[in-house]
Protein backbone atom coordinates (compact mmCIF):
# COMPACT_ATOMS: atom_id res chain seq x y z
CA UNK A 1 0.00 0.00 0.00
CA UNK A 2 1.56 3.29 -1.15
CA UNK A 3 0.95 6.71 0.34
CA UNK A 4 -0.33 8.92 -2.49
CA UNK A 5 -0.55 12.72 -2.45
CA UNK A 6 -2.92 14.31 -4.96
CA UNK A 7 -2.82 18.09 -5.27
CA UNK A 8 -5.91 19.72 -6.74
CA UNK A 9 -7.77 16.62 -5.58
CA UNK A 10 -11.15 18.38 -5.37
CA UNK A 11 -11.07 19.12 -9.10
CA UNK A 12 -12.56 17.43 -12.14
CA UNK A 13 -9.84 14.81 -12.60
CA UNK A 14 -8.58 14.72 -9.02
CA UNK A 15 -11.93 13.72 -7.53
CA UNK A 16 -12.05 10.73 -9.91
CA UNK A 17 -8.44 9.72 -9.21
CA UNK A 18 -9.05 9.71 -5.45
CA UNK A 19 -11.75 7.07 -5.91
CA UNK A 20 -9.54 5.01 -8.23
CA UNK A 21 -6.78 4.58 -5.64
CA UNK A 22 -8.58 4.49 -2.27
CA UNK A 23 -9.20 0.74 -2.04
CA UNK A 24 -5.54 -0.18 -2.45
CA UNK A 25 -3.62 2.89 -1.21
CA UNK A 26 -3.64 5.64 1.38
CA UNK A 27 -4.67 8.86 -0.37
CA UNK A 28 -4.11 12.40 0.86
CA UNK A 29 -6.15 15.03 -0.98
CA UNK A 30 -4.38 18.42 -0.93
CA UNK A 31 -6.53 21.25 -2.21
CA UNK A 32 -7.19 24.94 -1.56
CA UNK A 33 -10.84 24.38 -2.56
CA UNK A 34 -11.10 27.55 -4.56
CA UNK A 35 -14.05 26.27 -6.57
CA UNK A 36 -15.49 23.07 -5.13
CA UNK A 37 -16.26 22.18 -1.53
CA UNK A 38 -18.27 18.95 -1.85
CA UNK A 39 -16.67 16.78 -4.55
CA UNK A 40 -14.71 14.68 -2.03
CA UNK A 41 -17.47 14.22 0.57
CA UNK A 42 -18.25 10.71 -0.67
CA UNK A 43 -14.74 9.64 0.42
CA UNK A 44 -14.70 11.37 3.81
CA UNK A 45 -15.44 8.27 5.89
CA UNK A 46 -13.05 5.95 4.04
CA UNK A 47 -10.27 4.60 6.24
CA UNK A 48 -7.63 5.32 3.57
CA UNK A 49 -8.65 8.92 2.92
CA UNK A 50 -7.20 12.11 4.38
CA UNK A 51 -7.93 15.70 3.40
CA UNK A 52 -5.67 18.71 3.85
CA UNK A 53 -6.80 22.20 2.91
CA UNK A 54 -3.51 23.40 1.51
CA UNK A 55 -2.08 25.75 -1.10
CA UNK A 56 0.85 24.58 -3.23
CA UNK A 57 2.04 28.20 -3.32
CA UNK A 58 2.80 27.87 0.40
CA UNK A 59 6.08 26.19 -0.42
CA UNK A 60 7.25 25.27 3.07
CA UNK A 61 4.04 23.51 4.13
CA UNK A 62 3.74 21.82 0.73
CA UNK A 63 7.27 20.40 0.85
CA UNK A 64 6.74 19.13 4.38
CA UNK A 65 3.60 17.25 3.34
CA UNK A 66 5.01 16.07 0.00
CA UNK A 67 7.96 14.32 1.64
CA UNK A 68 5.61 12.10 3.66
CA UNK A 69 4.35 10.28 0.56
CA UNK A 70 5.54 7.62 -1.89
CA UNK A 71 3.67 8.90 -4.96
CA UNK A 72 2.84 12.48 -6.00
CA UNK A 73 0.10 13.36 -8.48
CA UNK A 74 0.35 17.13 -9.03
CA UNK A 75 -3.04 18.17 -10.43
CA UNK A 76 -3.41 21.63 -8.87
CA UNK A 77 -3.48 24.06 -11.78
CA UNK A 78 -5.04 27.09 -13.37
CA UNK A 79 -6.56 25.44 -16.41
CA UNK A 80 -7.06 27.05 -19.80
CA UNK A 81 -5.62 30.03 -21.64
CA UNK A 82 -8.26 32.62 -20.58
CA UNK A 83 -7.85 31.91 -16.85
CA UNK A 84 -4.04 31.95 -17.10
CA UNK A 85 -4.06 35.20 -19.05
CA UNK A 86 -6.24 36.72 -16.33
CA UNK A 87 -3.97 35.45 -13.53
CA UNK A 88 -0.45 35.24 -15.00
CA UNK A 89 1.48 35.24 -11.71
CA UNK A 90 -0.61 32.50 -10.12
CA UNK A 91 -0.38 30.52 -13.37
CA UNK A 92 3.40 30.52 -13.11
CA UNK A 93 3.40 29.76 -9.37
CA UNK A 94 0.91 26.88 -9.57
CA UNK A 95 1.28 25.33 -13.03
CA UNK A 96 5.04 25.68 -13.20
CA UNK A 97 6.33 26.48 -9.70
CA UNK A 98 4.60 23.51 -8.04
CA UNK A 99 6.39 21.10 -10.38
CA UNK A 100 9.73 22.84 -9.92
CA UNK A 101 9.38 22.56 -6.14
CA UNK A 102 8.61 18.84 -6.44
CA UNK A 103 11.59 18.27 -8.75
CA UNK A 104 13.95 20.16 -6.45
CA UNK A 105 12.87 18.61 -3.16
CA UNK A 106 11.49 15.12 -3.74
CA UNK A 107 13.43 12.10 -2.56
CA UNK A 108 14.95 10.00 -5.39
CA UNK A 109 12.63 7.06 -4.69
CA UNK A 110 9.45 9.16 -4.72
CA UNK A 111 7.33 8.65 -7.83
CA UNK A 112 5.69 11.51 -9.76
CA UNK A 113 2.90 11.10 -12.31
CA UNK A 114 2.20 14.38 -14.10
CA UNK A 115 -0.81 14.93 -16.33
CA UNK A 116 0.11 17.54 -18.92
CA UNK A 117 -2.04 18.73 -21.82
CA UNK A 118 -1.41 17.85 -25.45
CA UNK A 119 -1.91 21.58 -26.13
CA UNK A 120 1.86 21.76 -25.70
CA UNK A 121 2.16 20.72 -29.35
CA UNK A 122 0.51 23.97 -30.43
CA UNK A 123 -0.96 24.42 -33.91
CA UNK A 124 0.56 21.51 -35.82
CA UNK A 125 -2.12 21.21 -38.52
CA UNK A 126 -4.67 18.50 -39.23
CA UNK A 127 -2.30 16.47 -41.42
CA UNK A 128 0.36 15.98 -38.74
CA UNK A 129 0.37 12.92 -36.49
CA UNK A 130 1.83 13.97 -33.14
CA UNK A 131 4.10 11.48 -31.46
CA UNK A 132 5.99 11.90 -28.22
CA UNK A 133 8.96 13.09 -30.31
CA UNK A 134 7.01 15.88 -32.03
CA UNK A 135 8.52 19.24 -30.97
CA UNK A 136 6.41 21.11 -28.43
CA UNK A 137 5.38 24.65 -29.36
CA UNK A 138 2.91 25.98 -26.77
CA UNK A 139 1.01 29.03 -27.99
CA UNK A 140 -0.38 30.35 -24.70
CA UNK A 141 0.76 31.13 -21.17
CA UNK A 142 -1.22 28.08 -20.06
CA UNK A 143 0.70 25.83 -22.44
CA UNK A 144 4.03 27.44 -21.58
CA UNK A 145 3.64 27.03 -17.82
CA UNK A 146 2.44 23.45 -18.10
CA UNK A 147 5.32 22.59 -20.42
CA UNK A 148 7.85 24.24 -18.12
CA UNK A 149 6.44 22.13 -15.29
CA UNK A 150 6.80 19.01 -17.42
CA UNK A 151 10.41 19.89 -18.21
CA UNK A 152 11.19 20.20 -14.51
CA UNK A 153 9.71 16.78 -13.71
CA UNK A 154 11.46 15.11 -16.63
CA UNK A 155 14.76 16.31 -15.20
CA UNK A 156 14.52 13.95 -12.21
CA UNK A 157 14.29 10.18 -11.84
CA UNK A 158 11.09 8.23 -11.20
CA UNK A 159 8.52 10.14 -13.24
CA UNK A 160 5.81 9.47 -15.79
CA UNK A 161 4.31 12.23 -17.93
CA UNK A 162 0.98 11.99 -19.73
CA UNK A 163 0.06 14.45 -22.48
CA UNK A 164 -3.71 14.14 -22.34
CA UNK A 165 -6.25 14.37 -25.12
CA UNK A 166 -9.45 16.39 -24.63
CA UNK A 167 -11.08 14.87 -21.54
CA UNK A 168 -14.81 14.29 -21.13
CA UNK A 169 -17.23 12.43 -18.91
CA UNK A 170 -18.92 12.64 -15.52
CA UNK A 171 -17.03 13.57 -12.36
CA UNK A 172 -17.92 14.43 -8.74
CA UNK A 173 -16.73 17.93 -9.71
CA UNK A 174 -18.60 18.51 -13.00
CA UNK A 175 -17.07 20.68 -15.70
CA UNK A 176 -19.38 21.83 -18.45
CA UNK A 177 -16.75 23.98 -20.15
CA UNK A 178 -15.01 20.91 -21.61
CA UNK A 179 -15.90 20.47 -25.27
CA UNK A 180 -17.81 17.17 -25.21
CA UNK A 181 -19.55 17.90 -21.90
CA UNK A 182 -20.47 21.37 -23.13
CA UNK A 183 -21.93 20.17 -26.42
CA UNK A 184 -23.93 17.41 -24.75
CA UNK A 185 -25.29 19.88 -22.20
CA UNK A 186 -26.27 22.35 -24.91
CA UNK A 187 -27.91 19.63 -26.98
CA UNK A 188 -30.00 18.53 -24.00
CA UNK A 189 -30.91 22.01 -22.80
CA UNK A 190 -31.12 24.11 -25.95
CA UNK A 191 -31.87 21.40 -28.54
CA UNK A 192 -29.56 23.24 -30.93
CA UNK A 193 -25.80 23.65 -31.32
CA UNK A 194 -24.03 26.43 -33.22
CA UNK A 195 -20.51 25.41 -34.22
CA UNK A 196 -17.40 27.22 -35.38
CA UNK A 197 -14.34 25.61 -36.95
CA UNK A 198 -16.47 22.56 -37.84
CA UNK A 199 -13.58 20.66 -39.41
CA UNK A 200 -11.23 21.15 -36.47
CA UNK A 201 -9.97 17.72 -35.40
CA UNK A 202 -9.73 16.67 -31.77
CA UNK A 203 -8.77 13.50 -29.97
CA UNK A 204 -10.70 12.57 -26.85
CA UNK A 205 -10.29 10.60 -23.63
CA UNK A 206 -12.78 9.68 -20.91
CA UNK A 207 -11.88 10.95 -17.45
CA UNK A 208 -12.25 7.45 -16.02
CA UNK A 209 -9.68 6.17 -18.52
CA UNK A 210 -7.22 8.78 -17.26
CA UNK A 211 -7.66 7.32 -13.78
CA UNK A 212 -7.22 3.76 -15.05
CA UNK A 213 -4.13 4.72 -17.03
CA UNK A 214 -2.63 6.42 -14.00
CA UNK A 215 -3.21 3.31 -11.91
CA UNK A 216 -1.74 1.15 -14.69
CA UNK A 217 1.59 2.99 -14.78
CA UNK A 218 1.83 2.90 -10.99
CA UNK A 219 1.16 -0.86 -11.01
CA UNK A 220 3.76 -1.33 -13.78
CA UNK A 221 6.24 1.30 -12.68
CA UNK A 222 9.52 -0.32 -13.73
CA UNK A 223 8.23 -0.78 -17.29
CA UNK A 224 6.71 2.71 -17.59
CA UNK A 225 8.89 5.09 -15.60
CA UNK A 226 10.89 8.02 -16.99
CA UNK A 227 8.82 8.25 -20.16
CA UNK A 228 6.33 10.63 -21.80
CA UNK A 229 3.11 9.17 -23.18
CA UNK A 230 0.53 10.74 -25.46
CA UNK A 231 -2.71 9.55 -23.87
CA UNK A 232 -5.87 9.46 -25.96
CA UNK A 233 -8.27 7.14 -27.75
CA UNK A 234 -7.55 6.95 -31.48
CA UNK A 235 -10.89 5.22 -32.06
CA UNK A 236 -12.74 8.45 -31.28
CA UNK A 237 -10.60 11.00 -33.10
CA UNK A 238 -13.06 13.19 -34.99
CA UNK A 239 -13.94 16.68 -36.11
CA UNK A 240 -16.30 18.90 -34.15
CA UNK A 241 -18.99 18.32 -36.75
CA UNK A 242 -18.63 14.54 -36.50
CA UNK A 243 -18.77 14.82 -32.72
CA UNK A 244 -22.07 16.71 -32.91
CA UNK A 245 -23.46 14.06 -35.27
CA UNK A 246 -22.55 11.36 -32.73
CA UNK A 247 -24.26 13.34 -29.98
CA UNK A 248 -27.33 13.72 -32.19
CA UNK A 249 -27.57 9.94 -32.51
CA UNK A 250 -27.87 9.63 -28.73
CA UNK A 251 -30.26 12.51 -28.10
CA UNK A 252 -33.72 12.53 -29.61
Amino acid sequence: MSKILITGASGYLGSVLVGEFLEEHEVTAYDIQMYEKTSLLQYASHKNFKFIRGDVRNTGAFIEEMLKHDVILPLAALVGAPLCDKNPLDSILVNQGQLEVIAQHKRPEQKVIFNNSNSAYGNVGTDVLCTEETPVKPVSLYGETKQSGENAIRGVDNHVVFRLATIFGASPRPRMDLLVNNLVGRALKEKMIVLYENSSMRNYLHVKDVARGTKFVLDNWDKCKNEVYNFGNDNINMSKLDLVKEIQKQIH
